[in-house]
């Protein structure tokens, strides 16, 4: 299974509206993706109804280890992106996987 890239997202978007130009879908994803990295870089959760909602998440200062050499490295602390999916995604996901 691969990962759906942005351009692929583009072009679907395109290929369902097609009163769009290509360019209108692209800016259109581009918008959509820009408003929401700015909510949640302001605090703000962000929530797509039937879909899911993504927050921020601390993690606290930690040490770690460099994988190469095993050396103890400290990670800064800082906020990641956290995303849960909706209930109407989660059945229709656990529906899909199941038969």
């Amino acid at each position: 299974m691969r990962a759906l890239t942005k351009s692929e997202l583009i072009s679907r978007v395109f290929e369902r509206h097609p009163s769009l130009s290509s360019r209108d879908a692209d800016m259109a994803v581009n918008e959509v993706l820009r408003a929401m990295v700015s909510a949640m870089s302001h605090g703000v959760r962000v929530e797509i109804r039937g879909f899911g909602s993504f927050s921020l998440k601390y993690r606290e200062a930690r040490e770690g280890r460099n994988p190469r050499t095993g050396e103890p490295v400290m990670v800064p602390a800082k906020y990641v992106p956290h995303f849960r999916a909706g209930k109407e995604i989660r059945d229709q996901l656990n529906d899909s996987a199941a038969g």
